[in-house]
């Protein structure tokens, strides 16, 4: 079946194409993404604004173009924390499914969660599902730090033994404490202090081993990889499973505080769309690394996305 995911999140909105057989992804067929920010002030107003509104359209026209051309046997679009979390994000689904021709989903958190796992171990060899599996309390982790929300599962081989989604995320926690440009120290203090305690209370601590393989996916990893291979224009294949240090992840954080955004958007590897929400991506991934006591992580570029192609395509 050749299908087609538009993934609608807080932060950006991404095309998604692919032929999936039997349950596995044979080939991929399209991936792009662009910037939205369709939750922008959602965390406040409860509402998706109409400038946000109208980013999106323009950006979903675009995409219905690239779909006509690719022709799927099956169109969905998956959405998540900020049209959850909107008054009248039942309304937008709706706009969606009949302007766009998107079989919408608004997911839950579990849900969004669920097809995350998926996707990220979708590719796991034989082998590695063996050496997970057997590894009883050093399982796979797997984080997802999106605009709204930040999910953490916690699994052995394919098997998703916990997850949570939480109200972490990098537009979310940008607008409640970020004003300054670059952001002050104590603006940065009070993301880091707000995020852990969000997800110290999520995290049980049984479920703070540190795992055998620490999975990050979506932009804050993917641009940190991209930043420190200096990868302008990006390429995927060099990013997708990149070890990415704790020394590296500070080196990047320190350099990118200092510096104002126009300069940011200048960063080589840095998208010039993801030089805002950069900041409080890397705060949120300091504090998970520091919850599970990860001094690497390794980057994917197989998320919710891979994932939903495997779940909508059955």
């Amino acid at each position: 079946m050749r299908i087609a995911v538009v993934d609608i999140g807080t932060n950006s909105t991404r095309l998604y194409a692919a032929e999936v057989h039997a349950g596995r992804v044979k080939q991929e067929l399209i991936r792009v993404s662009r910037v939205t920010r369709l939750g922008a002030g959602v965390d406040a107003s409860a509402q998706l604004a109409p400038e946000s509104l109208e980013r999106e359209y323009a950006v979903l026209d675009d995409y219905r173009q690239a779909l006509d051309e690719l022709r799927p046997d099956r169109a969905v679009a998956v959405m998540t924390s900020a049209v959850r979390d909107a008054e009248n994000g039942p309304d937008f689904a709706r706009v969606v499914e009949q302007r766009f021709g998107l079989n919408a989903h608004i997911l839950t958190g579990d849900e969004e969660a669920r097809l995350t796992f998926l996707g990220a171990t979708d590719t796991l060899t034989p082998s590695e599902d063996a050496l997970t599996a057997s590894q009883g309390a050093s399982p796979t982790l797997v984080f997802d730090i999106g605009g709204g929300s930040t999910e953490l599962m916690v699994g052995h081989a394919h098997r998703l033994d916990f997850h949570v989604s939480t109200q972490a995320g990098v537009v979310r926690q940008a607008d409640r404490h970020i004003t300054h440009d670059p952001p002050t120290a104590q603006e940065i203090q009070a993301v880091a202090q707000e995020v852990g305690e969000i997800l110290d209370a999520a995290v049980p601590p049984e479920r703070r081993a540190t795992p055998a393989r620490a999975l990050g996916v979506a932009g804050t990893p993917t641009s940190l990889a991209a930043i420190a291979q200096r990868l302008d224009p990006y390429e995927a294949s060099k990013v997708q499973g990149y070890r990415l240090s704790a020394t590296q992840r500070d080196e990047i954080f320190a350099r990118l505080c200092a510096l104002p955004l126009s300069e940011r958007q200048q960063i080589p590897g840095l998208h010039p769309d993801r030089a805002v929400a950069i900041i409080p991506g890397i705060v949120i991934l300091k504090v998970i690394m520091d919850l599970f006591d990860l001094s690497e992580i390794e980057v994917s570029e197989n998320d919710i996305l891979r994932g939903s192609a495997i779940h909508y395509s059955s």
